[in-house]
Protein backbone atom coordinates (compact mmCIF):
# COMPACT_ATOMS: atom_id res chain seq x y z
CA UNK A 1 0.00 0.00 0.00
CA UNK A 2 2.91 2.34 0.71
CA UNK A 3 4.27 1.71 -2.78
CA UNK A 4 0.85 2.50 -4.29
CA UNK A 5 0.78 5.79 -2.36
CA UNK A 6 4.20 6.67 -3.79
CA UNK A 7 2.93 6.05 -7.31
CA UNK A 8 -0.45 7.77 -7.04
CA UNK A 9 0.97 10.99 -5.57
CA UNK A 10 2.33 12.01 -8.97
CA UNK A 11 -1.09 12.82 -10.45
CA UNK A 12 -4.05 11.28 -12.18
CA UNK A 13 -4.39 8.85 -15.08
CA UNK A 14 -6.14 9.87 -18.30
CA UNK A 15 -7.96 6.99 -20.02
CA UNK A 16 -8.75 7.72 -23.68
CA UNK A 17 -11.05 5.23 -25.43
CA UNK A 18 -14.34 5.43 -27.30
CA UNK A 19 -15.56 2.05 -25.99
CA UNK A 20 -17.64 2.63 -22.86
CA UNK A 21 -16.97 -0.89 -21.53
CA UNK A 22 -13.20 -0.45 -21.81
CA UNK A 23 -13.29 2.93 -20.08
CA UNK A 24 -15.46 1.57 -17.28
CA UNK A 25 -13.34 -1.51 -16.58
CA UNK A 26 -9.96 0.23 -16.84
CA UNK A 27 -11.13 3.10 -14.65
CA UNK A 28 -12.46 0.69 -12.03
CA UNK A 29 -9.22 -1.27 -11.81
CA UNK A 30 -7.11 1.89 -11.61
CA UNK A 31 -9.34 3.42 -8.93
CA UNK A 32 -9.09 0.22 -6.88
CA UNK A 33 -5.33 0.86 -6.78
CA UNK A 34 -5.88 4.40 -5.51
CA UNK A 35 -5.47 6.30 -8.79
CA UNK A 36 -7.62 9.27 -9.73
CA UNK A 37 -8.94 8.77 -13.26
CA UNK A 38 -10.00 11.23 -15.91
CA UNK A 39 -11.69 10.09 -19.12
CA UNK A 40 -11.82 11.26 -22.73
CA UNK A 41 -13.95 9.54 -25.37
CA UNK A 42 -12.35 10.96 -28.52
CA UNK A 43 -9.03 12.39 -29.67
CA UNK A 44 -10.01 16.04 -29.57
CA UNK A 45 -11.34 15.75 -26.03
CA UNK A 46 -8.11 13.98 -25.04
CA UNK A 47 -5.94 16.83 -26.34
CA UNK A 48 -8.09 19.43 -24.59
CA UNK A 49 -7.98 17.46 -21.32
CA UNK A 50 -4.19 17.17 -21.49
CA UNK A 51 -3.87 20.90 -22.16
CA UNK A 52 -6.04 21.71 -19.14
CA UNK A 53 -3.89 19.65 -16.79
CA UNK A 54 -1.03 17.33 -17.65
CA UNK A 55 -1.80 13.85 -16.28
CA UNK A 56 0.75 11.51 -14.72
CA UNK A 57 0.15 9.02 -17.54
CA UNK A 58 -2.14 8.50 -20.52
CA UNK A 59 -3.75 5.18 -21.43
CA UNK A 60 -4.46 5.88 -25.11
CA UNK A 61 -6.49 3.89 -27.60
CA UNK A 62 -5.13 3.99 -31.15
CA UNK A 63 -8.48 3.92 -32.99
CA UNK A 64 -10.35 7.05 -31.91
CA UNK A 65 -12.96 9.41 -33.41
CA UNK A 66 -11.91 12.95 -34.38
CA UNK A 67 -8.13 12.49 -33.93
CA UNK A 68 -6.54 9.05 -33.75
CA UNK A 69 -4.09 7.90 -31.10
CA UNK A 70 -1.04 8.02 -33.36
CA UNK A 71 -1.67 11.68 -34.20
CA UNK A 72 -2.08 12.44 -30.48
CA UNK A 73 1.28 10.73 -29.88
CA UNK A 74 2.92 12.88 -32.59
CA UNK A 75 1.54 16.07 -31.04
CA UNK A 76 2.58 15.11 -27.51
CA UNK A 77 6.15 14.23 -28.49
CA UNK A 78 6.49 17.38 -30.62
CA UNK A 79 5.83 19.51 -27.53
CA UNK A 80 8.53 19.22 -24.79
CA UNK A 81 6.06 20.55 -22.20
CA UNK A 82 3.76 17.56 -22.88
CA UNK A 83 6.31 14.82 -22.29
CA UNK A 84 3.81 12.62 -20.48
CA UNK A 85 4.25 8.82 -20.47
CA UNK A 86 1.82 6.95 -22.73
CA UNK A 87 0.60 3.37 -22.85
CA UNK A 88 -1.12 2.57 -26.14
CA UNK A 89 -4.18 0.34 -26.40
CA UNK A 90 -4.53 -1.25 -29.81
CA UNK A 91 -6.67 -3.95 -31.40
CA UNK A 92 -4.20 -4.22 -34.24
CA UNK A 93 -2.21 -7.44 -34.38
CA UNK A 94 0.43 -6.46 -36.93
CA UNK A 95 3.88 -5.93 -35.44
CA UNK A 96 4.50 -2.91 -37.67
CA UNK A 97 1.64 -0.99 -36.00
CA UNK A 98 3.01 -1.68 -32.53
CA UNK A 99 6.51 -0.66 -33.60
CA UNK A 100 5.16 2.53 -35.20
CA UNK A 101 3.58 3.54 -31.89
CA UNK A 102 6.83 2.92 -30.03
CA UNK A 103 8.78 4.89 -32.63
CA UNK A 104 6.45 7.83 -32.08
CA UNK A 105 7.43 7.74 -28.41
CA UNK A 106 4.95 5.47 -26.63
CA UNK A 107 6.38 4.02 -23.42
CA UNK A 108 4.50 0.74 -23.69
CA UNK A 109 1.53 -0.85 -25.44
CA UNK A 110 -1.16 -3.40 -24.64
CA UNK A 111 -3.02 -5.32 -27.34
CA UNK A 112 -6.78 -5.76 -27.09
CA UNK A 113 -8.31 -7.88 -25.68
CA UNK A 114 -6.20 -7.40 -22.57
CA UNK A 115 -6.22 -8.21 -18.88
CA UNK A 116 -7.15 -5.09 -16.85
CA UNK A 117 -4.89 -6.31 -14.04
CA UNK A 118 -1.98 -6.56 -16.47
CA UNK A 119 -2.67 -3.03 -17.71
CA UNK A 120 -2.59 -1.71 -14.14
CA UNK A 121 0.77 -3.47 -13.65
CA UNK A 122 2.06 -1.77 -16.79
CA UNK A 123 0.83 1.61 -15.52
CA UNK A 124 2.68 1.13 -12.23
CA UNK A 125 5.85 0.01 -14.01
CA UNK A 126 5.85 3.03 -16.34
CA UNK A 127 5.27 5.41 -13.41
CA UNK A 128 8.17 3.83 -11.51
CA UNK A 129 10.41 4.34 -14.54
CA UNK A 130 9.16 7.88 -15.07
CA UNK A 131 9.95 8.88 -11.50
CA UNK A 132 13.26 7.06 -11.24
CA UNK A 133 12.09 4.25 -8.98
CA UNK A 134 13.13 1.35 -11.22
CA UNK A 135 16.56 -0.26 -11.19
CA UNK A 136 19.45 -0.14 -8.73
CA UNK A 137 21.14 2.65 -10.71
CA UNK A 138 18.26 5.11 -10.36
CA UNK A 139 19.30 8.26 -8.53
CA UNK A 140 23.02 7.49 -8.57
CA UNK A 141 25.90 9.58 -9.87
CA UNK A 142 26.02 11.41 -13.21
CA UNK A 143 28.14 10.08 -16.08
CA UNK A 144 30.36 12.21 -18.27
CA UNK A 145 31.85 10.85 -21.47
CA UNK A 146 33.46 12.63 -24.41
CA UNK A 147 30.62 14.77 -25.84
CA UNK A 148 27.97 13.01 -23.73
CA UNK A 149 26.71 13.77 -20.19
CA UNK A 150 23.90 11.99 -18.31
CA UNK A 151 22.59 13.45 -15.04
CA UNK A 152 20.09 11.28 -13.11
CA UNK A 153 19.12 14.06 -10.67
CA UNK A 154 17.97 16.49 -13.33
CA UNK A 155 17.36 13.70 -15.88
CA UNK A 156 19.13 15.81 -18.47
CA UNK A 157 21.22 14.44 -21.32
CA UNK A 158 23.69 16.71 -23.08
CA UNK A 159 25.18 15.70 -26.42
CA UNK A 160 27.94 17.77 -28.00
CA UNK A 161 26.92 20.72 -25.80
CA UNK A 162 23.20 20.54 -26.63
CA UNK A 163 20.42 19.29 -24.35
CA UNK A 164 18.53 16.35 -25.83
CA UNK A 165 14.89 15.65 -24.95
CA UNK A 166 14.34 12.01 -23.97
CA UNK A 167 11.26 10.18 -22.76
CA UNK A 168 11.46 8.64 -19.29
CA UNK A 169 12.04 5.17 -20.71
CA UNK A 170 14.68 6.38 -23.15
CA UNK A 171 16.55 8.11 -20.33
CA UNK A 172 16.40 5.07 -18.06
CA UNK A 173 17.62 2.77 -20.83
CA UNK A 174 20.54 5.06 -21.70
CA UNK A 175 21.47 5.59 -18.06
CA UNK A 176 21.36 1.87 -17.27
CA UNK A 177 23.59 0.99 -20.20
CA UNK A 178 26.00 3.85 -19.47
CA UNK A 179 26.30 2.55 -15.91
CA UNK A 180 27.53 -0.78 -17.36
CA UNK A 181 29.93 0.19 -20.16
CA UNK A 182 31.01 -2.60 -22.53
CA UNK A 183 28.68 -5.10 -20.84
CA UNK A 184 26.46 -6.91 -23.36
CA UNK A 185 22.76 -7.21 -22.50
CA UNK A 186 20.17 -9.38 -24.18
CA UNK A 187 16.85 -7.74 -24.94
CA UNK A 188 14.99 -9.70 -22.26
CA UNK A 189 17.62 -8.65 -19.71
CA UNK A 190 17.04 -4.99 -20.59
CA UNK A 191 13.29 -5.47 -20.35
CA UNK A 192 13.72 -6.90 -16.87
CA UNK A 193 16.23 -4.32 -15.62
CA UNK A 194 14.86 -1.15 -17.28
CA UNK A 195 11.17 -1.86 -17.92
CA UNK A 196 10.79 -3.78 -14.68
CA UNK A 197 9.35 -6.91 -16.29
CA UNK A 198 9.79 -9.01 -19.41
CA UNK A 199 6.66 -11.18 -19.40
CA UNK A 200 4.11 -10.27 -22.10
CA UNK A 201 6.41 -7.59 -23.56
CA UNK A 202 7.54 -7.85 -27.16
CA UNK A 203 11.38 -7.76 -27.29
CA UNK A 204 11.08 -5.43 -30.28
CA UNK A 205 10.22 -2.76 -27.69
CA UNK A 206 13.92 -2.66 -26.79
CA UNK A 207 14.96 -2.54 -30.44
CA UNK A 208 12.72 0.45 -31.13
CA UNK A 209 13.93 2.37 -28.05
CA UNK A 210 17.58 1.75 -29.00
CA UNK A 211 16.81 3.06 -32.50
CA UNK A 212 15.14 6.18 -31.09
CA UNK A 213 18.05 6.81 -28.74
CA UNK A 214 20.53 6.52 -31.59
CA UNK A 215 18.54 9.04 -33.63
CA UNK A 216 18.71 11.49 -30.73
CA UNK A 217 22.30 11.11 -29.49
CA UNK A 218 24.43 9.60 -32.25
CA UNK A 219 26.09 11.82 -34.85
CA UNK A 220 25.39 9.07 -37.40
CA UNK A 221 22.61 6.74 -36.18
CA UNK A 222 23.42 4.20 -38.90
CA UNK A 223 27.00 4.02 -37.62
CA UNK A 224 26.67 4.44 -33.83
CA UNK A 225 29.63 4.95 -31.53
CA UNK A 226 27.89 4.68 -28.11
CA UNK A 227 24.96 2.29 -28.45
CA UNK A 228 26.35 -0.73 -30.26
CA UNK A 229 24.67 -3.89 -31.50
CA UNK A 230 26.32 -7.17 -30.66
CA UNK A 231 24.91 -9.33 -33.44
CA UNK A 232 23.05 -12.40 -32.30
CA UNK A 233 23.26 -11.34 -28.64
CA UNK A 234 22.01 -7.84 -27.79
CA UNK A 235 23.39 -4.36 -27.12
CA UNK A 236 26.18 -2.65 -25.23
CA UNK A 237 27.30 0.87 -24.39
CA UNK A 238 30.77 1.96 -25.50
CA UNK A 239 32.00 4.94 -23.48
CA UNK A 240 34.70 5.79 -26.00
CA UNK A 241 37.25 5.94 -23.21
Amino acid sequence: MVQNQRLTQFGDILVVDDEASVVEVVSLYLQREGFTVRVARDGRAAINTIREQLPALVVLDVMLPEIDGMEIMRRLRADPTSNVPVILLTARQQEIDRIYGLELGADDYVTKPFSPAELVSRVKAVLRRTHGQTGPEAGERPYHFPQLSIDPKTRLVTVRGETVELTATEFNLLYFMAAHPRQVFKRDQLLERVWGFSEYVDPSTVTVHIRRLREKIEADPSNPTWLLTVWGVGYKFDSGE
